[in-house]
């Protein structure tokens, strides 16, 4: 049963991230990176993703001439949709690498995909950043931009990791006698999961970080 369930929950995240892409094709973003972030909400987010999509995503496309009236909970919604698209990237790559290379750190497998993915994400998370940040103010430079990334994205960044770490270590030590592996899509539907609650854990960073101007509403 839970096994129809994750393809199902699967095959809702890949046709909700279809239909926004097939729309930001027609409509695309006024911040490039946006187009990338918001197939990737999809994937995880599913329905929820295509909502906040159309309601507040839709706002930002650059052939239409929308009001701007979201309020800073839906702002700090979309910074921490960016924020938390680019860690998605770097945890997906990260899990074939160490599926392929059968890596282990300490013994643990588990714990060669919290140090595999944590750099990748980091990797990943600051790209992103960088991208919104540098085409706004190109006179800073690309170093003093991928500086800001960093500045802005760090924290936000490990709030996001430690509620997604946090519910792989439940997956592995309680909820299974034997963990999934990545060729199944149970595997996947908990990586979803984990991506939700990394978001969650990430909200709050993000909001703090907005509030004391070191990351700018999106």
């Amino acid at each position: 049963m839970l096994e129809v369930i994750s393809w199902i929950a699967l095959g809702i995240g890949v046709i909700s991230s279809l239909i926004v892409i097939m729309d930001i094709i027609k409509h695309p973003q006024m911040m490039t990176i946006m187009n990338v972030v918001w197939p990737i909400n999809g994937l995880f987010f599913g329905p929820f993703a295509l909502w906040t999509y159309f309601k507040w995503g839709r706002l930002k496309a650059k052939n239409l001439e929308l009001e701007d009236n979201r309020g800073r909970p839906a702002k700090v919604f979309v910074s921490t949709s960016h924020c938390s698209a680019g860690c998605t990237l770097g945890d997906a790559v990260g899990v074939p690498i160490v599926a392929l290379t059968a890596m282990t750190i300490a013994g643990s497998t588990l714990f060669a995909h919290y140090i595999v993915e944590f750099i990748l994400a980091y990797v990943f998370g600051i790209i992103f950043q960088f991208y919104a940040i540098y085409p706004m103010n190109k006179k800073q430079g690309i170093i003093g931009s991928i500086k800001e990334a960093i500045k802005a994205d760090s924290f936000s960044l490990l709030a996001f990791e430690i509620g997604m770490f946090g519910w792989m270590a439940i997956v592995h030590f309680l909820l299974f006698t034997e963990p999934p592996k990545p060729n199944q899509p149970t595997y996947w539907f908990m990586m979803q999961i984990a991506m939700v609650l990394g978001f969650l854990t990430s909200y709050p960073a993000n909001w703090l970080l907005v509030k004391q101007g070191i990351k700018e509403e999106m």
